[in-house]
């Protein structure tokens, strides 16, 4: 039924293809690219039920994107780069007339900040080319705007306050390693916090506001407020919320490795002179870091993500709490990623497939909270995250 290009050969990548590769009946063909083909070809390596074969290409140049391209003919291009090079993937898009779909906004490679004012601005083009762009599908973002357009479009009359909570409780064994991509997750962390309130932005110094939050089947654990870039799109789409913040945990030990390597210059992005040789040192301590893809094998506990909600429902003031967690052992048993590679890799998968199934498709550049949340919540039940509801509970916040 559909061509699918991935490209990006990193843990996410492993777990997208190979549910892919899971859903035959909709990914018939697919093609797996990136910088570094030997990559692509250990994701493919074990996947025997349809026709699925890798590439070599330079995300970064639209003449390389635009070859490949014209060799494979996807129906669509399901970036899982890096956040640089968004841009240069829905240029290439645009160019050949092909639908794009990504996990994580545009960032620019000498600034650490987060607006989707770049994509957005891609908007009529893609219309009038006919194409779709679903932007942000992974789980924070992605997951957590669907979770947020289903309590709207069911429980809510206006939403009010929105809290997005995100808590690995999971241990991989490494005295201290990222999740996903250690320089854009390093980059995320050490920038202020941000949250929305009655109207405007509200600026905080990096993690320095924080509170316990209970989780469930894990108990509570401390959380710090964050900005994250889903926010922006949410406040955009569903103008009655009055108050929107991103909270996620770190343990003590990865904040210390932080703050040290931060004292040290290490997460530095500005280029520095090393044996006559500019580097940038995030790049480097990334280089030396634990790869997050192999991670899984000895990962034990879980994740917990989700959204607590209050508002107005027929006059009356309403709480709602909707959330999944993962269990990173599982998630490798099936896959061999760990669970945030998981978390992010299946409502990709599950993007692709409502694209292709003519579900989610409409000429623009849209985020996914403006699509029909419904039958990417059914996708979600049966694909591997099964998520939870709590009704006019506690939410603590």
């Amino acid at each position: 039924m559909g061509r699918v290009l991935v490209i990006g050969a990193g843990g996410v990548s492993t777990v997208t293809v190979k549910k892919m590769a899971m859903n035959s009946d909709v990914f018939t063909d697919i093609m797996v690219a990136s910088r570094t083909k030997s990559k692509c070809d250990k994701i493919i390596a074990d996947i025997h039920n349809v026709s699925i074969r890798t590439a070599q290409v330079d995300a970064d140049r639209v003449d390389d994107l635009l070859n490949l391209f014209r060799h494979f003919q996807p129906d669509i291009v399901v970036n899982l780069a890096l956040p640089y090079q968004d841009l240069s993937i829905m240029d290439a898009c645009l160019s050949f007339g092909v639908s794009y779909l990504d996990t994580a906004n545009y960032e620019p490679l000498d600034e650490a900040k987060y607006e989707y004012s770049w994509q957005w601005a891609y908007k009529d083009r893609y219309e009038k080319a006919g194409i779709t762009a679903i932007l942000g599908c992974g789980f924070d973002p992605g997951v957590t705007s669907i979770f947020t357009a289903f309590a709207a479009k069911h429980y809510f009359d206006e939403i009010h306050y929105l809290d997005i909570i995100d808590c690995n409780a999971g241990d991989h064994q490494k005295a201290f390693a990222t999740n996903f991509n250690p320089e854009i997750n390093i980059r995320e962390i050490t920038q202020k916090g941000r949250y929305y309130e009655n109207g405007r932005w509200h600026d905080t110094p990096p993690l320095s506001v924080h509170q316990p939050i209970n989780y469930p089947n894990i108990g509570p654990r401390e959380s710090y407020l964050m900005y994250h870039e889903e926010l922006e799109s949410l406040v955009k789409n569903f103008p009655t919320i009055k108050r929107a913040r991103f909270w996620m945990t770190f343990g003590q030990e990865y904040l210390t490795h932080l703050r040290v390597m931060q004292n040290i210059g290490m997460t530095s992005i500005k280029p520095v002179l090393f044996n006559g040789v500019e580097i940038v040192p995030i790049q480097f301590l990334k280089a030396v870091l634990p790869d997050p893809g192999d991670l899984g094998k000895n990962y034990t506990g879980e994740t917990s993500i989700g959204c607590r909600i209050r508002g107005i429902k027929d006059g009356k003031e309403r709480t709602y709490y909707v959330y999944n967690n993962c269990s990173h052992q599982a998630a490798f048993n099936e896959t061999g990623a760990q669970g945030v590679s998981y978390t992010t890799g299946v409502p990709a998968m599950i993007g692709a497939k409502l694209f292709l199934n003519g579900i989610w498709k409409k000429p623009g550049v849209w985020n996914v909270e403006e699509f029909d949340p419904d039958p990417f919540m059914k996708e979600l039940n049966e694909q591997g995250l099964p998520w939870h509801e709590v009704f006019d509970g506690d939410l603590e916040m």
